[in-house]
């Protein structure tokens, strides 16, 4: 069985997120913005992924197979490759960008020459009063080594008797644009050529011979030694403190700079030469987020949040839940019903109990100031926080302690595991109320994800879910689970049934069929699973946004969405000789989901719902605007324009029209 490539089917992802920068029928400010996007997640990409391969391929050849060595360097070659194709399209795409947002009155200017004599007093006053003070010039040859921080951009200044200087851009500390107004136009000047243009007052002795950008990328991952012995959350947080001493995976460097003093920089930094990659004379394009532009023209129409007509009649949440299942729709429908859920648990005087998981808190959570009230209110708190959540671990870790305080009973990570599952319960004396989610409880990225969050109280379903609180508390082993799949306790044995039990359909020639909706498509038995439904008859369908290693065929076809919302949520359909099983959940196809982490697939039992989601996945699937075909090389390959259908609209649409007939 061929697979694909895990990295470089991320990759054909990345570059579909860049198909939207391109794309002229997306808004200027919107097409920006995706820019930034790609930058982003190439960022994170050579911190996490490429470090990883970087790091196997510098193990003792003795402890490992010499093929392994040899993959290695192989895959960084593809990989480097690949990426220096698509940053020559994304230079031109950005060019493109900036010179149409020009055309609208907008420069963001791209060398020193564009800016207008006239702005120059403002902004010697402000590199004067706001950017000198964070300012700290490094003389490079004065030091045996050099040290940079990770991900952090500086200028290297070469002075005409060739002395080199690193010089910090404290983007982080002034913002990384400064934007004027002059004669009826908007200017964005990055910070970089703030300082460039002022150099002479930071080398007053010096005569400078050129400026050039550079930034160092590092291995982001936390590297903890063994998760079983000693205290977890402390060696986290020494962990998150060596972030920035991490080994190099990516050196990015202005291609107009000279190769002596790229040399000495290479030397003083202990750089390969596979570190080194050419960039342009700008680096963090990311932080294109930054820009504001007050033009609904620029931007995607501003959509109000559909409401859900029962609940917002009711005065209390858990009474509309009590008469019904609620199936919720992010972002299209408010996430405030999951704030309110959370908010009146924590005041209700009959409620007991509160059990939360959590992956990835917003920085101002309100549903951690919700289960705060409810601690000093007297209930019984308890929250299951994931410290190793990539990135987000300081931020978990900051709010556990903040809970702890308030009295709520914090539970960490489990060695060797990760909790990913997204779910939550509350409990009354005589019935538990439960949330299962597709995405996380962060009322922030609920604003961009696609997710679906259900409210109900299903017996068996706030059974299960109590049993595997107990477990993530206490330890204690549950009895098996019959209504939610759980990762850990056999969800991919009941996968591979489901799919098996189509294919005994499809052979006694009865109907089969099944969609899988992922983020991310890799686990083998699974994609071999798939391969062999489609080989004897059941209609598959796959709808996965990034990394597919299943190569698709004439009989199994990939379709991937990117769109103004980012598409989260995580959908399992089986025919089930017509008996119809829907599954939604937290957990992609993907080894570290279903081997290494704790997930929860939840059913969805209610026929308007499950006609629902047929309907959006039916949208999905004949999406020929925003969706596309992978080819069996990965590539992007664009739908025929036959139903013109683009499934974020179709399902927005939808869903108004149906809140309009309740």
């Amino acid at each position: 069985m061929k697979l694909y490539d895990r990295d470089l089917s991320w990759l054909s992802f990345n570059y579909r997120v860049l198909m939207e920068a391109m794309d002229d029928s997306v808004p200027l400010l919107e097409r920006l913005r995706f820019t930034a996007i790609y930058s982003s997640n190439l960022d994170e990409f050579f911190r996490v992924r490429v470090a990883n391969i970087r790091n196997i391929k510098q193990i003792d050849k003795k402890k490992i197979n010499k093929r392994v060595d040899f993959d290695a360097k192989t895959q960084l070659e593809q990989i480097h490759s690949e990426v220096s194709h698509q940053l020559n399209e994304y230079g031109g795409v950005l060019r493109d960008v900036i010179e149409k947002l020009k055309d609208n009155g907008h420069h963001i200017c791209t060398d020193t020459n564009e800016i207008p004599e006239k702005l120059r007093p403002q902004l010697l006053h402000f590199f004067k009063t706001r950017v000198a003070a964070f300012l700290k010039p490094i003389e490079v040859q004065a030091h045996e080594e050099l040290f940079l921080n990770n991900q952090a951009i500086y200028l290297v200044v070469v002075s005409e008797s060739d002395e080199l200087y690193v010089l910090n851009i404290p983007a982080e500390d002034v913002g990384r644009f400064s934007s004027h107004s002059y004669d009826n136009k908007h200017f964005y000047l990055f910070l970089d050529d703030v300082i460039r243009i002022h150099l002479d007052i930071i080398f007053p002795k010096q005569k400078i011979k050129g400026s050039y950008a550079i930034k160092l990328n590092k291995d982001a991952d936390l590297q903890i030694d063994d998760e079983f012995e000693g205290n977890l959350v402390r060696k986290i947080e020494k962990q998150i403190q060596k972030r920035n001493l991490g080994i190099p995976s990516r050196f990015l460097f202005d291609k107009a700079i000279d190769d002596k003093a790229l040399s000495i920089l290479a030397e003083k930094l202990t750089l390969s030469p596979e570190d080194m990659i050419t960039g342009g004379r700008y680096h963090n394009l990311n932080d294109f987020f930054e820009i504001r532009i007050d033009n609904p023209e620029l931007t995607y129409e501003n959509r109000e949040t559909i409401e859900v007509p029962e609940l917002q009649k009711c005065h209390s949440i858990f009474s509309c839940i009590e008469r019904q299942d609620f199936l919720l729709h992010f972002p299209y429908q408010s996430y405030d019903y999951i704030l309110q859920f959370f908010n009146e648990a924590a005041i209700d005087p009959d409620v007991k109990e509160i059990n939360v998981t959590f992956y990835r808190m917003a920085k101002n959570s309100l549903i951690g100031e919700a289960l705060i009230s409810a601690a000093k209110n007297g209930k019984k708190v308890a929250v299951f926080m994931e410290v190793k959540a990539r990135f987000d671990e300081k931020n978990n870790l900051e709010w556990a302690s903040k809970m702890k305080e308030a009295g709520v009973k914090i539970i960490y990570s489990l060695p060797g595991l990760k909790v990913h599952a997204k779910v939550a319960l509350v409990k009354k004396e005589d019935r538990m109320y439960g949330f299962f989610g597709t995405g996380n409880l962060n009322e922030k990225t609920s604003e961009i994800y696609c997710d679906y969050g259900l409210l109900t109280i299903n017996e068996s379903m706030t059974r299960e879910l109590s049993n595997l609180f107990q477990h993530l508390l206490t330890k204690y082993t549950p009895p098996p689970f019959k209504e939610l799949i759980v990762s850990q306790f056999g969800a991919l044995e009941t996968f591979q049934s489901k799919i098996d039990r189509e294919i005994q359909h499809a052979e006694a020639g009865k109907e089969a069929r099944i969609i899988i909706k992922v983020n991310n498509l890799q686990e083998t038995s699974l994609i071999q699973k798939l391969y062999e439904a489609s080989k004897r008859g059941v209609d598959v369908k796959l709808i996965v946004r990034s990394i597919c290693c299943l190569i698709p065929n004439k009989n199994l076809k990939v379709k991937r969405i990117v769109d103004r919302y980012l598409e989260h949520g995580r959908i399992f359909y089986f025919h089930n000789d017509d008996a119809q099983e829907i599954y939604l959940g937290s957990a992609d196809w993907m080894n570290r989901n279903l081997h290494r982490r704790i997930e929860v697939c939840f059913p969805i039992h209610n026929e308007g719902m499950k006609q629902e989601i047929l309907t959006i996945l039916k949208y999905q699937w004949k999406d020929d605007i925003k969706g596309v075909w992978l080819s069996q090389k990965m590539k992007n390959k664009r739908a025929k324009a036959e139903s013109k259908i683009r499934a974020q609209e179709a399902t927005y649409e939808y869903l108004l029209n149906k809140g309009k007939e309740t």
